[in-house]
């Protein structure tokens, strides 16, 4: 008896993306094919359970296969194993070096080290992060960390350029390097209010303004690394604090832009003086590693704390903070405008984005 067949040829690869994501979501091939039941691709496709479970392992080898040129995205291009088209590689590439921003909440400003890696089964309890999807984030964090290390030039751009990531997730990552170069603490009980992205927010205000690389964009480590000549600088910042004259010159200019235009001004007026000497006391200590590692913790308890306590709103601290930076330059005997504009410019813009809920 004769049978008639089509048959059609390919040798482009088929990748399921709802499949990837549960292989990067650390889900076996058994618990993969339960969630595909459940999301009823039985009946769209008309399969029986053994072809789904066979669909399944398939796509989960292709994916083992093509991890290694995942790890060096530039290689998924260049090679002929895997016909996968352009738009479809960019995909693979965003997928596999996304991650959950409560993990890396978790391990953020800690040591890309073998100790911390030692702690991701308790971070994954906590975050509800498997166990194998902990370790690729934390492995993609290392690998990035490891290559832009030895790079010169802007660090959003060598990420971008190395591992073919969106202008986003370059910049995200540009700040989990950042972190984890710096150590900043990110894990007391004070500043668990703050999200990723507050931090990712105030990274990259750091690494715009405050890193070797916002004056020379050509020097090596230019963007991981603070500006010492800058944070030298800023001990020249305390005449604002420790000669009195200017201090009261400062408060009057500052209380007379304010009266009338809030309802906390009575507090702006009587806290002024302890609000002025905790930022200037944070600009001037940050010559010292373990400061510049509390630089968030410093500016809630010196800063955030005490106008929540005051109820200031956010309009409140942004009329504040503004006629605060503006007053200095009409102060006749301080000569730190430059530095004091370098400073202030980034702590405006991290304190605006830390004061929240």
């Amino acid at each position: 008896m004769a049978v008639e067949l089509d048959v059609f040829v390919g040798n482009t690869t088929i990748m399921d993306e709802e499949v990837y994501q549960l292989w990067l979501d650390g889900y076996t091939v058994n618990d993969a094919v339960k969630v595909r039941m459940e999301g009823g691709v039985m009946e769209e496709c008309e399969a029986s359970a053994d072809v789904l479970l066979s669909d399944t392992m398939d796509q989960y080898r292709t994916f083992q296969m093509c991890e290694r040129l995942l790890h060096s995205p530039a290689k998924l291009a260049n090679q002929l194993l895997f016909q996968i088209p352009p738009n479809r590689q960019a995909i693979l590439i965003e997928r596999y070096y996304a991650f959950d921003d409560a993990f890396v909440r978790e391990v953020l400003g800690k040591k890309l080290s073998k100790g911390t890696k030692k702690d991701l089964d308790d971070i994954g309890a906590k975050t509800g992060v498997t166990l194998k999807s902990c370790r690729r984030q934390f492995d993609n964090f290392k690998r990035v960390f490891k290559v832009v290390e030895e790079l010169k030039g802007p660090l959003v751009e060598n990420i971008r350029q190395h591992f073919l990531l969106s202008d986003k997730l370059a910049r995200d990552y540009a700040a989990i390097v950042f972190f984890a170069n710096n150590r900043f603490e990110t894990g007391k009980r004070k500043l668990q209010y703050l999200t990723f992205q507050d931090f990712a927010f105030c990274a990259g205000q750091l690494i715009n303004n405050w890193t070797v690389g916002a004056v020379d964009n050509m020097v090596e480590d230019m963007d991981v690394d603070l500006d010492k000549e800058f944070l030298q600088e800023l001990k020249e910042l305390k005449i604002l604090i420790t000669d009195k004259d200017l201090l009261d010159q400062h408060k009057s200019l500052v209380c007379t832009a304010l009266r009338g235009k809030t309802k906390a001004f009575n507090e702006m007026e009587a806290n002024f003086k302890n609000l002025s000497r905790g930022l200037i006391n944070i600009a001037a200590k940050l010559t010292n590693t373990k400061d510049v590692r509390d630089f968030f913790i410093d500016l809630v308890e010196k800063f955030i704390e005490p106008c929540r306590s005051d109820r200031w709103t956010a309009a409140d601290m942004k009329l504040y903070l503004t006629h605060y930076t503006n007053s200095a330059h009409i102060l006749d005997t301080f000569k730190h405008q430059v530095v004091w504009d370098r400073y202030m410019g980034v702590i405006k813009s991290c304190i605006f984005k830390m004061y929240h809920d």
